[in-house]
């Protein structure tokens, strides 16, 4: 028996949409269709793969089980595809990304068009938004995934905006500070940096003291001292890793905190081959991984 390459599509993204409406949009069908490819996929299986949870549909047992398989099994045949249609793409792509990628993009992404494009060389750059930005700028970097801070750059394409999110160790129970009155003790990265500030600001518009207890450089600092306990910090969900967790703000005496945008910069309007490749398969990953996450 073999699984529906298509079948197995719609099932993925899906789940990654949270609806299946919205993957018969994305992938230019009718809600029917992928109605009857996901009664197929049960069929194949031989049990069901989804249930009625709420007023949505959830994944039994056997369905998720089967979505890891259809994850692996789609990116193989992506890989494939990319593979046999990218023999001819040659050149040097120089791309740059925040640390919050890097887990993701680094070694999923840019691994796969690697071994697809052996005659594509790949420049990766890790750096802070504002370097970023400014290397796209001065072309020193050809793409860019940097956070939209509203200053754009000519060749801008938004792709996202993703919830800011109060992040605290996934094994203590920091706060509530609001209702003590003590200062929230902040965890961020070294100034200047906008989502400090994003994050510093909402508490003084709470009337909220806050302290900072500990800066770094890098993103991995930073997830290091609010796992051991040091404070809370306010990043995306994208790179959280699983030694923490999403604090809510009613509950700790937090205040709301705003959506941050995403931006793919590019230093030529008209990009040559294989960097508009590269730029196609990223936009791709980062709209999988906010589906997903979300």
């Amino acid at each position: 028996m073999n699984f529906d390459l298509d079948a197995l599509r719609s099932f993925s993204v899906g789940m990654e949409l949270g609806s299946f409406a919205k993957a018969a949009d994305k992938l230019g069908r009718s809600t029917s269709a992928v109605s009857a490819q996901l009664k197929k996929l049960e069929e194949q299986a031989g049990t069901p793969i989804l249930r009625k949870e709420g007023r949505g549909l959830g994944l039994t047992d056997a369905g998720e089980v089967l979505l890891g398989y259809a994850r692996r099994i789609l990116e193989l045949n992506d890989e494939a595809c990319m593979a046999v249609g990218g023999l001819e793409l040659e050149g040097w792509v120089r791309l740059g990304l925040q640390e919050d990628f890097c887990e993701h993009l680094l070694s999923e992404v840019l691994g796969r068009f690697a071994r697809s494009h052996p005659g594509v060389r790949i420049e990766a750059k890790v750096a802070r938004n504002g370097e970023l930005v400014t290397q796209v700028q001065t072309a020193k970097l050809d793409l860019a995934l940097a956070w939209h801070t509203g200053n754009g750059t000519p060749h801008m394409e938004p792709v996202g905006a993703y919830p800011l999110q109060w992040i605290g160790p996934a094994d203590r129970l920091p706060g509530p500070w609001g209702e003590r009155g003590e200062p929230v003790p902040l965890v961020a990265f070294e100034a200047p940096c906008l989502v400090r500030s994003m994050a510093t600001e909402a508490l003084d518009r709470a009337g909220i003291p806050w302290r900072l207890v500990f800066t770094s450089p890098s993103l991995g600092g930073v997830w290091a001292a609010v796992a051991a306990g040091l404070g809370v910090t306010v990043r995306t969900h994208f790179g959280m890793t699983p030694n923490l967790r999403i604090l809510s703000p009613r509950e700790y005496g937090l205040p709301a905190l705003p959506e941050l945008g995403l931006a793919i910069h590019r230093a030529e309007a008209e990009p040559a081959p294989a960097c508009r490749r590269l730029l196609e398969i990223v936009r791709e990953r980062v709209a999988e991984l906010g589906g997903r996450l979300r």
